[in-house]
């Protein structure tokens, strides 16, 4: 007699090993089914653009563009700096799904296609769709935003702008080492840090000597953080006799011949490990000046704004990717007797994360529609852009670290294992707090925009305004920071920035968002009736409407 046992093994079926209680794949679902984020991209402007920020929902939590973002980063980029015959070609290659990553971003305006957008919002449109093509993966952010940031710099050198402008603001990606003005669109990349200095820029040492040609320099010296080496141009900063400037350095020239861009390696990073950042060396290398000699920072300030910019905006995606895979799970998985995402616990420590990351969503739409309004010229705008982007992007990018580290904890084993990619969210999440600025960097910025430049003290309160008498406890904080101002200093400037953002943020839900949230909201951040962890909210606040709004496709 054949046993059951016997019969299993006979047909290689499983004799332990029946699968029970796990979530089914995410995937496919829609990135950019977000309540927070379509009434913030209608309320800043951009309304116009919902129709095809939904198809790209769609497609970012496809079930092959999931697939693209773990192969990118299964794949790593790898340095080539010679060819078979010893010729320095100093290329990087990338695996397939990196440029159909790259590929479908720059085709959806996620680059700098919206500078050669006339329409009211197009800058807010791409920031929306930053949100939700964040789903993916952020590696192939970082050329996209530097591109993007790259075209108000280059702005300074009108004759190079006629030049690269056309080719930066293009949909069409064109991966490969060319002359520039010979291929359908360009990608931008940075090389403003070095070794000695970091976010110290005018301790720079690379020098950059005139030649007999106006405008045209050689540059000698080492970067230390230039990312997206395979990028067409380089936006640099070196010495120049009249002090530190900004320079455009292509990586072909004109002539068809190779510039010297010697990179010396790739830095085995933390996370955004499909990004490739490099070393590289210039020696002789020929660059163009942007904007005038000794006015370098001057002349990238606009760049770092936009950077900035972005750096919020993927936290915020990278907050709404993980909470949308913890619900996910909880919704499938039981433990106890019940679903996870039924045990007042658990929907606790999702509603905590739901109202972070809608404070995180709706404050970076309010600064995407403060840089679009800003762009077009609105002074008071442009003071708001100018302190509360650096406010958002000190504390959005601060609390991304936590926020993954919990959401991952909502999977428990299974969000520890790489399969999940929950790992890969959780490394990179620092990143972003780092790039374009570490904390203090961003923290000291706000005191220099306070005693500097007063009219942004006046639009942060001005916005505050808007929601005056709506919550008690927003009016408290708002008093409180007013009082916090007089006594600034760098010893306490992160409190300061830190009460600036929550109140920023409690502002905008009290005015945007529903009352459960709101009043969830102001109750924790600003009322003090909270824990130090997530999932501390207290009792009373409304789980069930905080959960249901935040994740798709209800219970």
């Amino acid at each position: 007699m054949v046993s059951t046992l016997d019969e299993q093994r006979a047909y290689g079926g499983p004799a332990t090993h029946d699968v029970t209680n796990q979530a089914p794949p995410l995937a496919p679902y829609d990135a950019s089914e977000d309540t927070a984020l379509l009434e913030g991209l209608r309320r800043e402007g951009a309304g116009w653009a919902e129709e095809d920020l939904r198809r790209l929902g769609r497609q970012a939590g496809s079930v092959q563009a999931q697939e693209w973002a773990d192969l990118a980063h299964r794949h790593e980029p790898e340095l080539r700096t010679h060819d078979r015959y010893g010729n320095r070609v100093d290329e990087v290659e990338f695996h397939p799904s990196w440029h159909h990553l790259m590929r479908t971003a720059i085709a959806e305006g996620l680059a700098a296609s919206p500078w050669a957008d006339d329409r009211a919002g197009a800058h807010v449109a791409r920031t929306a769709g930053g949100l939700v093509w964040g789903h993916t993966e952020a590696g192939h952010g970082c050329p996209t935003s530097m591109t993007y940031a790259a075209v108000p710099a280059l702005r300074r050198q009108p004759e190079l702008a006629k030049v690269y402008e056309p080719l930066l603001t293009s949909r069409e990606y064109e991966p490969g080492l060319r002359v520039p003005t010979e291929k359908r669109g360009l990608l931008a990349g940075m090389g403003m840090t070095e070794k000695q200095g970091g976010s110290d820029v005018r301790t720079n040492t690379t020098t950059a000597t005139p030649t007999s040609e106006p405008g045209v320099y050689t540059l000698r010296g080492h970067k230390w953080f230039t990312s997206a080496p395979m990028c067409d141009v380089f936006l640099v900063l070196a010495q120049a006799p009249g002090g530190l400037s900004c320079f455009l350095v292509p990586r072909v020239l004109p002539d068809g011949t190779r510039n010297t861009f010697r990179i010396q390696r790739l830095k085995d990073k933390l996370g955004n490990r499909s990004n490739a950042s490099s070393e590289p060396e210039f020696d002789g290398t020929v660059a163009w000046l942007v904007g005038p000699e000794g006015q370098g920072v001057k002349t990238i300030i606009e760049m770092v704004n936009c950077t900035r910019l972005d750096c919020v905006m993927m936290s915020a995606a990278l907050m709404r990717k993980s909470l949308v895979e913890a619900g996910h799970h909880a919704r499938h998985r039981s433990a106890f007797g019940a679903r996870l995402v039924d045990q007042p616990l658990m929907r606790n420590v999702l509603a905590d994360l739901a109202l972070e990351s809608e404070a995180a969503t709706t404050l970076t739409l309010r600064l995407a529609g403060a840089a679009d309004r800003a762009i077009r010229g609105d002074a008071q705008e442009t003071a708001f852009r100018r302190i509360a982007t650096a406010v958002g992007k000190y504390w959005v990018t601060k609390r991304g670290p936590a926020f993954t580290a919990e959401a991952l904890e909502c999977l428990g084993g299974n969000g520890y294992v790489e399969d999940s990619g929950m790992p890969r969210h959780y490394r990179e999440a620092p990143l972003l707090s780092i790039w374009e600025g570490s904390g203090n960097v961003n923290a000291l910025d706000v005191l220099r925009a306070l005693s500097r430049e007063p009219g942004t003290a006046e639009a942060l309160f001005g916005e505050f305004a808007r929601a005056r008498g709506a919550d008690a406890r927003l009016d408290a904080a708002e008093a409180r920071l007013r009082n916090r101002l007089s006594e600034a200093s760098q010893t306490t400037a992160r409190r300061l920035v830190e009460e600036m953002a929550l109140t920023l943020q409690a502002s905008l839900l009290v005015r945007y968002a529903p009352p459960a949230v709101a009043d969830a909201f102001c109750a924790t951040r600003l009322g003090g009736d909270w824990g130090y962890a997530f999932g501390t909210l207290p009792e009373g606040a409304d789980l069930d409407t905080i959960v249901d709004r935040a994740l798709p496709g209800g219970n």
